[in-house]
């Protein structure tokens, strides 16, 4: 201490440090002005872009919009009505707000009560109990697919914290009658709803119609300012699709396929009814079916398969009126033209055509070749025909190719074999091609072929679909499409003459109509494979009537029955259906 003039000076040894401290402080200053000025300039130059995304990701608003699919419709085909097979109803996801359940004694009385509106057993109450008993939950999922009078139980009970949104669902409400023809409606890859075969298939495009969106700006809250701006596209809704397939037909046809099937032990089973006028399908069923509302509850997915445009096989003796037509049409020979039949044909294949119980008919017409369906009369026939003929008749009447039909797994049948060898010799393709062996076809390509001969010798292109009628006004008819003449209209009403003979005189007289003249070819043909020819056939049945105007071409067709020839199995079921369809088009009998 120093003292001066009586005044006390004191000089204290804190001020440095005090000095010290100030610094420290000025430089943390520094320090975090400078951190938040570099944050600031990266933010705002450096990463301005990438804030700007982030700004949009939390305040903007994108979400699609989904169309309604169209509907799906038969029809009587003798006045206007139509019925749906395809449409969208309503379902429900129940689920609960576990946070809104607030005890375990809570829990465990709405577990009950939905077990009981549910009809559920205590396995699947328990699952429910500790569903409920989550309590941090806002969307536990309890049932799927609910319908609309459970959801007006649940209304009643007013159960706390259990809730549920409607979605749209693909219904059959026909269950099974057009299975394959329809298709069914199932998931992709995504999630998304597409279109599975048949007609779903096909058209999916135009049934689904075309999602539209909405975007813009939104607020915290989540809803969409309106003054922000933003853009909206409506969806399109899908097309409504009116098939030909007549309801009745359809039914009686389905029905006496599927009973004849059982009846007879066949593996599967096919049946089309055509127009031969037009190329319209008025019936397609295939056996085993499967209800598509159910379709992933199926044993086997082969049970999908339409059998009628998916399955060709070797025909056999059906085959015989088109060669015969053929060979007719070019004037080799005419219904009287005799054949002497020795029982079997050496020296075109490795070993002797043969026909059927390995008997021999002596001389025969070839009409009488029809009747008693033989074989060595086809390689007669086919011989004066020539390969090359007999070649271009086959494909002028759609075999070896797809038919077009609006259907989605439409297969072709082949005839490659009679191309194998070069020339117009008689070579054994030719020779068994004849009579429907070593080619193939499926039911809708003989349907097809048939409805030539039977409207007096034009092709039609096979149609399904009628109409289709676009959510914006628009709607298309599908005009029948003739493919050329095939034959004469002389030719046609001599074959059809010659086919009326092999029901009234031959091997089909169950196919037969009482009061009517129907035309009609058998044909059971063994199934190749590998080695050769199994002991297992087809068997199938083609006709129309009546002959002075068709109203129908009908194929029936069964896969491995128990009983030895078509006219026991296929022919019987063809004059079922035959029977009814002139009773349902009221057509006067004239014999």
């Amino acid at each position: 201490m120093v003292i001066r003039h009586g005044t006390t000076i004191c000089e204290s040894s804190h001020a440095p440090q005090s000095d010290t401290r100030i610094r420290i402080v000025a430089i943390g200053v520094a320090l975090v002005m400078f951190v938040i000025v570099y944050r600031l300039f990266t933010i705002m130059i450096l990463q301005h872009d990438m804030y700007v995304a982030l700004a949009a990701g939390s305040q903007d608003m994108y979400a699609q919009l989904y169309p309604v699919r169209g509907q799906i419709y038969v029809q009587d085909s003798r006045m206007t009505d139509r019925y749906p097979v395809a449409i969208n109803r309503d379902v429900f996801t129940v689920y609960a707000d576990t946070r809104q359940i607030q005890s375990i004694d809570k829990a465990e009385s709405i577990a009950e009560g939905l077990a009981d509106v549910f009809h559920r057993d205590d396995e699947k109450k328990l699952a429910m109990f500790l569903q409920l008993n989550k309590r941090t939950d806002p969307y536990e999922p309890l049932e799927k697919e609910v319908e609309e009078s459970v959801i007006q139980r649940l209304k009643e009970k007013n159960f706390a914290g259990i809730a549920w949104v409607r979605q749209a669902k693909r219904y059959y409400p026909e269950k099974d009658l057009t299975a394959q023809v329809v298709g069914f409606v199932g998931k992709d890859q995504d999630g998304n709803d597409v279109g599975r075969y048949g007609v779903e298939g096909y058209w999916q495009k135009e049934l689904a119609g075309t999602r539209g969106f909405i975007a813009g700006a939104t607020s915290l809250a989540g809803k969409l300012i309106t003054l922000a701006g933003g853009s909206k596209e409506n969806p399109e809704d899908g097309a409504d699709i009116v098939l030909t397939i007549d309801r009745a037909l359809q039914f009686a046809t389905c029905k006496a396929l599927n009973e004849g099937a059982y009846e007879y032990g066949a593996e599967t089973g096919a049946a089309i009814i055509m127009d031969p006028h037009t190329g319209a399908v008025r019936a397609m069923c295939s056996y085993p079916t499967f209800d598509p509302n159910t379709y992933n509850q199926v044993e086997n997915t082969a049970v999908y398969n339409n059998h009628v445009i998916f399955t060709p096989y070797e025909p056999g003796s059906v085959f015989k009126p088109i060669t015969m037509a053929g060979a007719i049409n070019e004037g080799v020979v005419t219904p009287d033209t005799s054949f002497y039949d020795t029982g079997e044909r050496s020296g075109i294949c490795q070993k002797p055509i043969k026909n059927a119980l390995l008997k021999a008919y002596e001389w025969q017409t070839m009409t009488g070749v029809l009747e008693n369906s033989i074989n060595t009369g086809m390689v007669f026939v086919v011989e004066k025909l020539g390969k090359k003929k007999f070649l271009d008749y086959v494909e002028r009447f759609g075999f070896g190719m797809k038919e077009g039909i609006q259907l989605d797994t439409e297969v072709t049948g082949t005839v490659a074999s009679l191309s194998e060898n070069k020339g117009n010799d008689l070579d054994c393709y030719t020779a068994t091609g004849s009579f429907g062996q070593g080619l193939t076809a499926t039911p809708l390509q003989l349907a097809t072929a048939f409805s030539a001969i039977a409207n007096g010798g034009t092709l039609y292109r096979p149609y399904i679909v009628d109409i289709i009628e676009y959510t914006d006004g628009r709607v298309e008819r599908t005009r029948p499409v003739s493919l050329g003449d095939v034959i004469t209209e002389r030719t046609a009403r001599l074959v059809s003459a010659m086919m009326v003979r092999v029901i009234d005189s031959g091997q089909a007289k169950r196919a037969g109509v009482p009061g009517y003249y129907i035309a009609g070819k058998t044909g059971t043909a063994q199934i190749s494979g590998v080695g050769g020819y199994s002991a297992q056939t087809n068997h199938t049945f083609v006709g129309f009537g009546p002959t002075d105007d068709a109203k129908f071409v009908m194929v029936v067709k069964f896969e491995k029955p128990d009983r030895p020839w078509a006219d026991g199995t296929a022919a019987p079921v063809f004059g079922k259906i035959a029977k009814f369809i002139m009773e349902y088009y009221h057509v006067p009998p004239v014999r």
